[in-house]
């Protein structure tokens, strides 16, 4: 099954892999990146993202090894981080500004390392926070114009960001911002600098831009950064824990596992495109495969959505009380 992105001609499948890989290497030649990578062909996933930042490339080569023989099947979504390349290893990175001359300058480092001569959809990672916004939206119409890029983006862009690279667009002619990649799962644990949470600020202030502007939406990790995987051991004071005991009891009496049951909470709402996942195993990916088909009923989401919001109210007392 395939959802359009947005309003592009996009068709994308409701799993995103993504290459950002926690534990095993961003390199082209490592065996189990290609299994993983091969297997989510197998599985016909077509959606694949990466970034410049991911491995300060090597992710790019080892997606564009994988994808070698399939460039027409798949869609690529990679993104331009706000820092200039480290020229070495071991060397530390240095702040940059989104100018046409950068933009271009690694939109073209992205391409060889993916060996493709297009990009579907080319984000921006985070904001630079200098770049003026119709500059920006001027430099990705001509990435767009000169066919390197099919569509762009944001990524952990704030409402407010997002909802001027709309407005900037739809003055003029060119092309249009065509959607975002956020953080959002059922729990949140991550918090703005202000310790708001992120996940019910994107509900709060960004599905309403989503809807109302139909963009496309990727929604990056289902398992929150692996605080949900099954594997990860939770202190019983944590107010995770009343969380997953629903989580487990829920996936228990539906069959499946907690993965399945996390990646389709998040395509219940409907702002949400695809789900972005960092499987590292085939089996992973069979999971969070298995939880796009999954079907919750309204009783289900209820009683999920009760525990999660219980959990960010406890998440947030937290905080308060530091």
């Amino acid at each position: 099954m395939k959802s359009r992105f947005g309003e592009t001609d996009l068709y994308v499948s409701r799993l995103c892999q993504g290459t950002a890989f926690r534990h095993l290497p961003r390199t082209a030649d490592d065996p189990q990146v290609q299994r993983v990578l091969q297997h989510c062909l197998e599985k016909g996933i077509n959606f694949f993202d990466s970034s410049n930042a991911y491995g300060w490339g090597g992710s790019e080569m080892a997606l564009g090894k994988a994808i070698a023989s399939k460039r027409q099947q798949v869609t690529i979504c990679t993104k331009v981080a706000a820092s200039h390349p480290p020229k070495a290893a071991e060397h530390g990175t240095k702040p940059a500004h989104f100018t046409r001359h950068f933009l271009f300058e690694q939109a073209e480092e992205s391409l060889k390392r993916l060996g493709t001569d297009y990009i579907d959809l080319y984000l921006l990672h985070q904001p630079d926070e200098s770049t003026p916004i119709d500059d920006i939206v001027d430099s990705m119409d001509t990435l767009v114009q000169s066919g390197k890029i099919r569509c762009w983006g944001v990524s952990n862009h704030s409402a407010k960001q997002v909802n001027q690279f709309v407005t900037v667009g739809k003055k003029s002619t060119k092309a249009p911002i065509a959607g975002i990649e956020d953080y959002y799962n059922i729990a949140g644990e991550s918090v703005d600098p202000e310790g708001c949470s992120r996940t019910s600020q994107l509900e709060r202030e960004m599905f309403p831009i989503i809807r109302q502007s139909k963009l496309g939406f990727i929604a990056f990790s289902p398992l929150d950064a692996g605080n949900l995987s099954q594997k990860k051991q939770i202190k019983p004071t944590s107010p995770l824990t009343e969380l997953v005991q629903v989580l487990d009891q829920t996936a228990q009496n539906l069959h499946v596992t907690r993965a399945e049951l996390c990646v389709a909470w998040v395509l219940t709402h409907t702002e949400v495109t695809t789900v972005l996942s960092g499987a590292e195993s085939p089996e992973h990916v069979d999971q969070n495969l298995a939880g796009t088909q999954l079907f919750l009923p309204q009783e289900v989401i209820k009683t999920l959505n009760s525990a999660s919001k219980a959990y960010r109210k406890k998440t947030k007392q937290k905080l308060v009380n530091r």
